[in-house]
């Protein structure tokens, strides 16, 4: 099931988790949170495709990244 806001783009605001390698600055995945939704693209082809979970989904996915729980953070 595709969550209610997936299909809003321009509302969107892509970020890199904190523990992006900064080396390589674009080979990466981004995200933007939406009340409703968290999408997922890969950084090298931003217009491209991408995912779009529930937050519950993007939850039980985060174990299971590679970082620690709640490594995606917005980079400063």
């Amino acid at each position: 099931m595709k969550p209610k806001d997936a299909g809003r783009d321009r509302d969107l605001t892509w970020f890199k988790s904190t523990y992006s390698d900064s080396s390589n600055p674009s080979d990466c995945v981004e995200v933007a949170l939406t009340p409703r939704s968290v999408h997922v693209r890969d950084s090298k082809n931003p217009h491209g495709p991408r995912l779009a979970l529930t937050p519950a989904a993007w939850s039980g996915f985060l174990p299971f990244a590679g970082g620690p729980r709640g490594s995606w953070r917005r980079r400063r």
